[in-house]
C-alpha cells in the first residue's frame, strides 16, 4: 500500500480564494484544485492507495467548523486528521473530542497558528495527545509565510520529545523545511518520524539519503503536501532514489501503515 501522510484540501466554497491565495504566498502552482474531489482524484490517478490530509484550526473560533468537515472524510482514498489551536480553552476536552470523533491525529502548524513549537501550549496539547494515542503532525521548519522566523527549529522539537515524551510525533518536511543539517544535529536517531512533504526535489539527494540511514528508514513516511507537489511526480522521484527495496517499502505505506494501526490501539 502506498500512503502520502501530508496533503491538504478545503472546503468547496473556500477551496478556489484558499488556493489561491496560498499559491502566492509560496509561489508554487498547485497540482489540485484545493477541493477533497480534487484530492481523491490526484490519489486515485497517481496511484496513492490513501492520502492522509491534514486540515489546520488557524483560530480557535474554527475548531468546531474545521474539525466536523474532516470527520466525513475517514476512509479510502482520503482519511483526514483533526485540529485544534493551542489558544483553544479546555484543550483536554476538545482532544478528546477529536478522538471521540474517531480521528487518528491531529495536525499543528506553528507558523500559521503563530506560537512557536516549544511552547507551553503546544507541549500540553502534545502530552495529553500522546495519552490519547493520537499521532501528531507538526510543520517544521522554514515556512513561505513567515520565512525567517521560524516557529518550529530542530531544537524546539527536541525540547518537546524530551518534556513530553511523545512517540506518535511526525515532523514535516523531514523533520525541519531548509534546516536539514539541525535536523541531523538534533533530531536523527530520536524516537520521532519524519515526512518528505514538499521536499524531495529540493533537497540534496546525499542528504536525504544519509538522513534516512542514519535515522531509519522505518521513521521515514512518503509524503507530498499536495497540492503544493504531485503525487505521480514524487512517486517518480522516490523510484530514482538509491534506495533497497526494503527501505523504499517502507516509506511508501509500510511505516505509515503500522503508525496509523498504533493509533487504533
Amino acid at each position: 500500500m502506498i500512503i502520502d501522510f501530508h496533503t491538504h484540501m478545503f472546503p468547496d466554497k473556500i477551496a478556489k480564494g484558499t488556493i489561491d491565495f496560498l499559491a502566492g504566498v509560496c509561489g508554487i502552482k498547485p497540482y489540485t484544485d484545493g477541493t477533497c474531489e480534487g484530492l481523491r482524484k490526484e490519489t486515485l490517478e497517481s496511484g496513492v492507495d490513501l492520502s492522509i490530509a491534514l486540515p489546520i484550526v488557524t483560530k480557535p473560533s474554527q475548531f468546531r467548523s474545521i474539525n466536523e468537515f474532516a470527520s466525513r472524510y475517514q476512509e479510502k482514498p482520503v482519511l483526514s486528521f483533526g485540529s485544534i489551536h493551542p489558544d483553544c480553552e479546555d484543550y483536554k476536552e476538545k482532544l478528546r473530542q477529536i478522538k471521540a470523533m474517531g480521528f487518528k491525529g491531529i495536525k499543528l502548524h506553528p507558523d500559521y497558528q503563530e506560537v512557536y513549537f516549544n511552547d507551553i501550549r503546544y507541549k500540553r496539547i502534545i502530552a495529553y495527545a500522546a495519552e490519547l494515542d493520537l499521532i501528531v503532525s507538526v510543520h517544521a521548519g522554514a515556512d513561505p509565510k513567515c520565512p525567517e522566523d521560524i516557529h518550529c527549529t530542530p531544537r524546539m522539537s527536541a525540547e518537546v520529545i524530551d518534556e513530553t515524551g511523545i512517540k506518535k510525533l511526525v515532523l514535516a518536511h523531514m523533520g525541519g523545511n531548509e534546516q536539514w543539517d539541525e535536523v541531523e544535529e538534533y533530531l536523527v536517531g530520536r524516537d520521532v518520524y519524519f515526512d518528505t512533504g514538499v521536499v524531495l526535489d529540493r533537497m540534496p539527494g546525499e542528504q536525504f539519503l544519509r538522513i534516512v540511514r542514519s535515522h531509519g528508514a522505518d521513521r521515514i513516511l512518503f509524503a507530498t503536501d499536495s497540492p503544493w507537489s504531485g503525487q505521480k511526480e514524487f512517486l517518480k522521484l522516490m523510484g530514482k532514489m538509491e534506495l533497497t527495496e526494503e527501505e523504499r517499502e517502507k516509506i511508501l505505506g509500510a511505516n505509515a501503515e503500522k503508525l496509523l494501526r498504533l493509533a487504533d490501539e
